[in-house]
C-alpha cells in the first residue's frame, strides 16, 4: 500500500473522532518526577559510565556464495562481503578493545561504533586466542576522550547470585544493557574454535546474538567477564539462537592472563602433536564395530596422522581403511591414544583439554592401544595452528 494512501486512510479515520471533540479532555495529572531508589541509582550510574566504553563492531568478510551475476566482466556488489557485528569493550587508554574472536574471525575490515561519537572508526586485529574465543583489536583515531577504560575485576571467588550486567549490541540493537546473577560458577563449556572444555561463568542477564565480545559487569561497574555464547534450545531448530536465560562468559581473569601476549600480536593457540582424530567416541560404537577393528572401549581414536609431524616422528600410527560416517568420512585401523602421561584419555575431547594445559616443546608420554596390543611413544608437543589457516 502506498505510503500516502495509508496516510489518507489514516487521516479519515481519525477526523470524525476529532470533530467529534468539541470540548477539550482534562488533562491528565503528571506524577512529579521522584528519586529513584538507592539501589536503581547505583545500577543505573554503573550502566551510564559504562556504556561509553562498549564497542559496536561490524566485521566484513569475504562473501561465502558468489552472487548469481557474478563474472570477470560485470561486478556483483552482493558478492563481495559478509556483513556480521558484536560487541567489544576498551581494557587501555591506546584504544586496545577485547572481543570474541568470533565476532573478527576472517574479517577483512573491521568498523567500530561508540555511543559517544557520530563518527565511524575503523580498527585492526592486533592479537588473537583462537581456542580461547578472544581477540584484541585496536581502534583507529578515535579521540582520547572518547577512549574510556572499563576496570578489570576479578573472576575469582565469584559467589552464585552477585549481580551481573551485561552490555552489547543484541541483534544490532547497539548500546543494550540487561541485568541478572551470577547462576553459576563451575561451569565448563566448549570454547573457542576447536570446543576445548573450559571454565565460563553463568548468567541469567539476557544475552542475546550481538552481545559477543561485550562485557559482563559486576555491581560496581568492573568486568568479570566476556560475553561468549548461549544455551538456547530455540537455537538448534533455527540456526538463530536466542536467550533462554542461561548464557556464558569467559572469565576475566583468563583474559586479562593473555593480555600481555595479545597486546605483541601473538595468535595464541595450544599446542598439538599432529594428529587428526575421529569425530566421534569409541562408546558411539556397536560392540561388533569394536571387535572388527579390534577397538577399545574408550579413547581417542586416531583416524590419520601429519605427515613429518610430532606423531609422525615418534611412529604413531594412523588409519588406513577408509569408512563414511553420518559425520564425514574416517580412517579405521590407526593407534587409539588411552593415556597421557598417565592420565587415562577416554574420548578426543579429554586429549584436548589435556594438551591445552601444556606448552609446544614439551616431551609428554603417549599410552596407546594398537589392534588389542598396548605400547607407548614419546612425542614432543608442537606449536598449535589456527584450523582453517593452513598456518
Amino acid at each position: 500500500m502506498p505510503k500516502a494512501f495509508v496516510l489518507t486512510v489514516l487521516l479519515a479515520f481519525a477526523s470524525p473522532l476529532t470533530a467529534a471533540q468539541t470540548t477539550p479532555a482534562p488533562a491528565s495529572p503528571v506524577a512529579p518526577a521522584t528519586a529513584l531508589p538507592a539501589a536503581e541509582q547505583a545500577t543505573v550510574n554503573v550502566i551510564e559510565r559504562a556504556l561509553s566504553s562498549v564497542l559496536y563492531i561490524e566485521a566484513s568478510t569475504p562473501a561465502r556464495t558468489q552472487g548469481t551475476f557474478s563474472s570477470p566482466l560485470f561486478a556483483d556488489p552482493r558478492s563481495q562481503e559478509d556483513q556480521s557485528s558484536g560487541s567489544g569493550f576498551f581494557v587501555n587508554a591506546q584504544g586496545f578493545a577485547l572481543t570474541n574472536y568470533h565476532v573478527v574471525e576472517g574479517a577483512t575490515r573491521l568498523s567500530v561504533t561508540l555511543r559517544d561519537s557520530q563518527q565511524t572508526f575503523t580498527a585492526r586485529i592486533v592479537g588473537t586466542a583462537p581456542d580461547y574465543d578472544l581477540a584484541l583489536i585496536q581502534v583507529q583515531g578515535v579521540p582520547a576522550n572518547l577512549i574510556r577504560p572499563l576496570p578489570l575485576g576479578n573472576s575469582t571467588g565469584l559467589r552464585v547470585g552477585q549481580t551481573t550486567i551485561a552490555l552489547g549490541a543484541p541483534f544490532g540493537l547497539q548500546f543494550s544493557a540487561t541485568t541478572g546473577i551470577v547462576s553459576a560458577t563451575e561451569r565448563t563449556i566448549p570454547t573457542g574454535i576447536r570446543g576445548i572444555a573450559q571454565n565460563a561463568i553463568q548468567t541469567d542477564a539476557a544475552i542475546n546474538p550481538g552481545n559477543s565480545g561485550g562485557p559482563l559487569l559486576d555491581s560496581a561497574g568492573r568486568v568479570i567477564g566476556v560475553n561468549t555464547t548461549i544455551l538456547s534450545p530455540s537455537g538448534a531448530a533455527t540456526g538463530v539462537g536466542q536467550s533462554a536465560g542461561v548464557g556464558f562468559a569467559i572469565p576475566i581473569n583468563v583474559a586479562a592472563g593473555l593480555l600481555p601476549r595479545l597486546q605483541t600480536g601473538q595468535t595464541i593457540v595450544g599446542p598439538v602433536i599432529g594428529v587428526s582424530l575421529a569425530p566421534f567416541d569409541l562408546t558411539d560404537l556397536t560392540e561388533q564395530a569394536r571387535t572388527q577393528y579390534r577397538l577399545p572401549r574408550t579413547g581417542a581414536l586416531i583416524s590419520q596422522v601429519t605427515p613429518g609431524g610430532a606423531a609422525a616422528q615418534a611412529g604413531v600410527r594412523g588409519g588406513t581403511t577408509r569408512i563414511q560416517t553420518p559425520v564425514g568420512p574416517v580412517f579405521l585401523g590407526g593407534d587409539v591414544i588411552t593415556a597421557i602421561n598417565g592420565q587415562a584419555i577416554e574420548s578426543a575431547a579429554d586429549l584436548r583439554e589435556y594438551l591445552f594445559n601444556r606448552q609446544a616443546g614439551e616431551r609428554v608420554t603417549l599410552t596407546i592401544n594398537r589392534a588389542g596390543q598396548t605400547v607407548t611413544v614419546q612425542v614432543t608437543l608442537a606449536p598449535g595452528t589456527v584450523p582453517g589457516t593452513g598456518r
